[in-house]
């Protein structure tokens, strides 16, 4: 198969908002020792990619500057030491960076198979969201059959994923979200209440709906504001597990006799500066564990928007109106 040598991307010439993103030209990337050549067919959209373009979150030093943290499309080209695909295959790849082009190359042991029945768009709403939540909910919160489950931001990417693996494992889900009609999402997808932090508090509906004994793991996305209140709402011996700080990374004021007095533990956690073998490791349990889940149906992908490459601006001022539930796609 001939490759071009060069391809349409996503540029970003200055920090900003989404108007200063436009599309232009550069070399196709050639793939490392490790790495696999994919043919991009659809990119997913995430709020990490709003930070990098805003100047907040820059990439690895090792990683492509362009935008993008997950691609879905067919396998065109391999660096040395890959013998896990081949030529034509279809998958899905979690990107350290270059997903908004059209060719990207990622690690072999970031990439997975389409899941039988998936076509790209599909695919490419899976990586980013997935492997977070199963590193951060199931491998280091330890999240079990049975154990009770508070997840904020139930209808993003993050949350609609995270509702319905805790639900597949056999957890019982609560979630918060910012109107009744996603509330109603959350619902959908297998909370058991679904709380709309705009009219209601949710520690005071945890403690309610739990008889006062709390939640056994929350998975927070807003930090410092919810902090406090996090540790009021988790039961003995609960885990605090946190993945992002959209209302701020700084808490002041905080009684931390509760992470005494409960046993508690607070953990958090990146995904772009894990190591390759920490990736492959999520890859391989994914792989295994979820991947029969998503060919069953028992869980899928929530997208709300499929959208054309030239219009990613569009695509961002829909996710940072955070008007969307689930997963916002470009299609190339």
């Amino acid at each position: 198969m001939s490759l071009p040598s060069t391809m349409r991307f996503v540029d970003l010439p200055s920090f900003g908002g989404p108007e200063v993103m436009r599309l232009s030209e550069t070399a196709v990337p050639t793939p490392r020792p490790g790495e696999i050549l994919i043919r991009v067919e659809a990119a997913g959209v995430n709020r990490p990619d709003v930070a990098q373009r805003q100047g907040t979150y820059p990439p690895p030093k090792d990683a492509s500057p362009i935008l993008g943290l997950e691609v879905a499309g067919e396998v065109v080209g391999f660096g040395d030491g890959v013998a896990e695909f081949e030529i034509g295959d279809r998958v899905c790849a979690l990107a350290n960076g270059g997903g908004y082009a059209e060719y990207c190359a990622v690690p072999a042991g970031q990439s997975l198979l389409f899941p039988k029945g998936y076509n790209a768009e599909k695919a490419a709403a899976l990586p980013e969201t997935f492997f977070t939540v199963w590193a951060n909910l199931f491998q280091m919160a330890g999240v079990t059959e049975g154990e009770t489950v508070l997840i904020h931001g139930g209808t993003s990417g993050i949350g609609t994923t995270a509702i319905q693996l805790a639900k597949a494992f056999g957890a019982e889900i609560y979630a918060t979200a910012g109107s009744d009609q996603k509330c109603k999402a959350c619902v959908d997808l297998g909370a058991k209440r679904a709380i709309n932090y705009k009219n209601e508090d949710f520690v005071e509906i945890i403690k309610a709906e739990t008889g006062k004994r709390g939640v056994d793991v929350v998975l927070d996305m807003v930090g410092a504001p919810y902090f406090q209140r996090n540790l009021s709402v988790l039961a003995k011996d609960g885990c605090l597990s946190m993945i992002a700080f959209l209302g701020g990374a700084v808490a002041e004021q905080v009684d931390l006799t509760q992470i005494m007095v409960k046993r508690l533990t607070v953990t958090g956690s990146t995904m772009r500066p894990r190591t390759a073998d920490e990736k492959r490791g999520i890859r391989d349990e994914l792989g295994a564990e979820v991947w029969p889940l998503l060919e069953k149906g028992t869980v899928g992908p929530v997208i709300h928007a499929v959208l054309p490459f030239d219009q990613v601006v569009e695509a961002h001022r829909l996710m940072e109106s955070s008007s969307h539930i689930g997963k916002i796609v470009l299609k190339l």
